[in-house]
């Protein structure tokens, strides 16, 4: 092989083909992964499903008005940590440096294989030949000279796709890109891009590293880097999760009792991300942000670990409840996090969750 070659996999709407495999009277079906209530959110949706514009993350109440005939299963992740493990064990047929994202979704750096196989387009035929055959599952594949570009080629095609960034093609690929397809590059960065005229990709390269830094800080550098082609990160096998979160902005401030909502869909995301590491989050956290920016974090490591979502709500809005600031405080921002993550053998079990 010539140079570095990354293979980016992303398995397509992982949840709901699992599901869907699993039950046959669900194939061809909107599926929408998410667990029963009013304040559910979607883990996953089918691409039956997607037509209608059902996304992850969203609330499942939001999902079922976009697509009232969606058929909702709750979420399997003892079954979806199997099959990952299964499609984990295709990977390391080929090669031993494996950085999973999560789940679904892995970089494998193919430079050198234990399979003898020659390129990276090889590579990911062959493993998704595998993952059809073995597990009647259709994955996506990325091939390029790094991981930047190589999920960005694992999603030019799907589902079921496949493409290969060669070398020589990557300028000519990028530059009409929009700046959206930037990792990092979120709503409020690409706001800001938006008032200085950056659109695509192209409009990133053209301007100065200084402009850049200017602009957008430490992260100038980055984007003067990715508009290039440039990404010099190693894949990292076994990195192991430290912690994992989320958090929204409200649009205007708001007293303590009116975040109580936004922790419980919170935490739904969380725990669904969680959901899709074999490691167990031992410690939940919860931050607010009053309306004069004073941050305030608060966290709990119960006795057990949660092991439903049920426990893991109760814990995060037990600390939510024992916040002890001035009723009149206003709130602009919430988050709820999972930390202290250890392997499921290190963690013992006590018989009571926290008092």
């Amino acid at each position: 092989m010539n140079g570095r070659q990354i293979v980016h996999i992303d398995m397509d709407a992982f949840y709901a083909s699992v599901e869907q495999r699993d039950a046959p009277d669900l194939r061809g079906k909107p599926v929408v992964v998410a667990w029963l209530g009013t304040r559910s959110v979607v883990c996953a949706a089918s691409y039956e499903a997607r037509k209608f514009g059902v996304r992850s993350a969203m609330p499942a109440l939001t999902a079922e008005r976009l697509c009232p005939h969606a058929i909702f299963v709750p979420p399997d992740f003892t079954r979806y940590r199997a099959v990952s493990q299964a499609i984990r064990e295709i990977f390391g047929r080929h090669t031993d440096l494996i950085e999973p994202l999560s789940l679904d979704e892995a970089y494998l750096d193919v430079t050198e294989t234990k399979s003898g196989l020659k390129s990276g387009l090889e590579v990911a035929i062959e493993i998704r030949r595998a993952i059809r055959d073995e597990l009647n599952l259709n994955a996506s594949a990325g091939i390029a000279p790094n991981k930047f570009l190589a999920k960005i080629a694992s999603d030019w095609n799907k589902p079921n796709g496949l493409f290969e960034l060669r070398p020589e093609d990557v300028q000519a690929f990028l530059l009409p890109l929009a700046v959206g397809k930037i990792p990092g590059v979120g709503k409020v960065t690409e706001e800001r891009m938006s008032q200085l005229a950056l659109k695509t990709v192209g409009d990133i390269y053209a301007l100065e590293l200084a402009a850049l830094e200017s602009n957008f800080g430490t992260f100038g550098r980055r984007l003067y880097e990715l508009a290039r082609g440039i990404d010099v990160s190693e894949v990292q096998p076994n990195r192991p999760t430290q912690s994992i979160s989320n958090e929204d902005t409200f649009g205007r401030d708001v007293p303590l009792e009116e975040t109580r909502d936004t922790i419980i869909r919170l935490a739904e995301r969380v725990w669904s991300s969680a959901g899709e590491d074999s490691r167990i989050g031992r410690t939940v956290v919860l931050k607010l942000k009053t309306s004069e920016f004073i941050q305030i974090t608060r966290s709990h490591t119960p006795e057990s670990p949660p092991a439903t979502f049920e426990e893991f709500l109760e814990v995060a809005l037990w600390l939510h409840d024992r916040v002890e600031l001035s009723p009149n405080t206003r709130y602009r921002l919430a988050g709820i996090g999972l930390s202290n993550f250890a392997d499921p053998d290190e963690v013992v079990v006590q018989p009571s969750l926290f008092h």
